[in-house]
């Protein structure tokens, strides 16, 4: 499956003359980052995810408490995007062991597992429609293929959902066979080839911390989230 607030402007402090380069570089954000996240981005994380899903569908793919267990167990298959240290956009994944998506797939990490299930991926409401959600996609696949024992990604997502993951690379696996409530599921997954080139560049590609450049705008009929 797949709200900060806006931050109050604080007026920059003149720095004094004593105050050295390095140390206002210190406390300067990057103005686009990707990184993985921690358990202190839970509750930006939730508060997006809850705008994005609870309004429209009536669930969240992850509650509060279920943020914070992934992003404590397993946060290496987190990615968030921020922009000048706001969260714009994240995705929280989860290793599984088994062909098909279950209930248990729901709320398990195994690190055995060869298959990333992709719980959420989620846009902030003022930022969609600007090419995040399938940029941070492709930035995430990107970045399985660089973990040795990762095999193939697997999500579930709504039938409004399927082009937007068509065009990301996904197939259609089939019905899936979790419900919530009266909400139904399709199974998609994405096969992760193993890269030698890729591997032996992985550090080139794990959470970059330059400019992020997007692609060119899509058409108004594009699904973006």
């Amino acid at each position: 499956m797949s709200v900060v607030g806006a931050q109050p402007l604080i007026k920059p402090k003149q720095s004094s003359p004593s105050a050295s380069p390095g140390n206002q570089r210190r406390h300067t954000l990057p103005a686009s980052e990707v990184r993985p996240l921690n358990t202190q981005d839970a509750i930006s994380v939730f508060e997006i995810e809850r705008e994005a899903f609870i309004l429209v569908s009536g669930e969240c793919p992850l509650h509060l408490d279920e943020v914070r267990h992934f992003l404590t167990l397993c946060p290496e298959f987190s990615m968030g995007w921020f922009e000048e240290g706001r969260l714009v956009a994240f995705i929280i994944g989860s290793l599984w062991d088994q062909d098909r998506l279950t209930t248990k797939a729901l709320t398990l990490h195994k690190p055995r597992g060869s298959t990333v299930h992709i719980h959420v991926l989620a846009v902030h409401r003022t930022f969609r429609q600007q090419g995040k959600g399938p940029f941070l996609m492709l930035r995430y696949l990107q970045y399985l293929r660089c973990l040795p024992n990762v095999r193939r990604a697997l999500l579930m997502c709504e039938d409004v959902l399927i082009p937007f993951y068509l065009k990301s690379g996904f197939k259609v696996l089939g019905q899936c066979s979790i419900t919530v409530g009266n909400l139904t599921f399709t199974e998609m997954w994405y096969p992760i080839s193993s890269h030698a080139y890729m591997r032996r560049n992985s550090e080139a590609i794990r959470f970059p911390q330059h400019p992020l450049t997007l692609p060119l705008a899509k058409t108004d009929e594009d699904v973006d989230i």
